[in-house]
């Protein structure tokens, strides 16, 4: 038994595909099946039913998952952790990112963090919080750029910047004439996106609590608020980085009495060990937007 199997093995178990899997592992599928078969042998168990469509896991397979990914996991930690023992400044660094934030912060830093750290290979995914933490730690990021606090003792993170939440108006509403908006105003028609995301729950929060607020619209992406609000439907909060792409589609942006917002934070596993690499682009990303929260606000009027 090998690490490559036991790899194998959970490709399969995920995709309930043996050409998706083989795809996954960059192998041939006759290559992936005879591995498997290899390995059904020596454990004395069938791992899969097989159909000319599926995969599906066994009962075997799914008491052995478990331990087959324990061991890999833990073949990784033993490799990365040489690797930081080399340089935790280079290799790969997988890098998830909140959905309301990966368009915008993504533009304005990928070039300092490939001028500051040449030899770190950044690899961003884009996803859900809920999503970021559970492939945190399954060990398939290596860190997470959140707008929440980590949930449990097994992360930790670091507060990058503040970024304010302004009030995004069609031009011919009400609310437009007014220079500061106060967040409960914009409760009778403000539109949200759907579960899931933070800034949703963060709008409803900063807009009075009502979990009722904005209708029967639940937007899937912040794009799709901006353009309902161009349209005339209604309003929302958006994210200061998002401003320059509200302003683009005609939109009107006044800053809000309270000052709502949300700190965006880098979090990672606490027994990371390229936690320097971790720091390095934190650093990077909190130097870029130093000042931000000010300037944001203040280009709102």
């Amino acid at each position: 038994m090998n690490l490559r199997d036991l790899r194998y093995l959970l490709a399969v178990a995920e995709h309930e595909h043996f050409g998706r899997a083989a795809k996954a592992c960059g192998v041939s599928q006759p290559t992936l099946s005879v591995q498997i078969r290899k390995l059904e042998d020596l454990m004395g168990v069938t791992l899969f039913e097989r159909s000319s469509k599926t995969a599906a896991p066994t009962e075997a397979c799914l008491r052995l998952i478990g331990h087959a990914r324990a061991a890999v996991t833990a073949a990784e930690a033993i490799l990365a952790t040489a690797r930081n023992m080399r340089d935790p400044l280079s290799g790969r660094f997988r890098l998830g990112i909140i959905p309301t934030l990966a368009p915008y912060l993504l533009p304005l830093v990928f070039a300092p963090l490939r001028q500051a750290l040449p030899a770190l290979e950044l690899e961003p995914w884009e996803d859900q919080t809920s999503a970021l933490l559970e492939r945190l730690r399954a060990h398939e990021l290596d860190a997470a750029l959140l707008a929440t606090e980590e949930d449990g003792p097994d992360l930790v993170s670091l507060p990058l910047f503040a970024e304010p939440f302004l009030a995004a108006l069609p031009p011919e509403h009400p609310l437009a004439a007014r220079a500061v908006i106060l967040e409960t105003d914009l409760a009778r028609d403000i539109l949200v996106l759907a579960d899931g995301h933070c800034l949703r729950d963060q709008t409803v929060e900063a807009c009075g609590g009502d979990a009722g607020l904005g209708g029967p619209l639940r937007a899937a992406s912040l794009p799709t608020l901006l353009n309902m609000v161009a349209a005339g439907y209604g309003t929302t909060l958006i994210p200061g980085l998002a401003a320059g792409a509200a302003q683009d589609a005609g939109i009107v942006l006044r800053p809000l009495s309270a000052k709502a917002g949300r700190t965006v934070r880098i979090a990672w596993r606490a027994h990371f060990p390229r936690r320097a690499a971790v720091e390095a682009v934190g650093e990077v990303i909190a130097s870029r937007l130093k000042g931000f929260a000010e300037g944001a606000a203040a280009g709102a009027v």
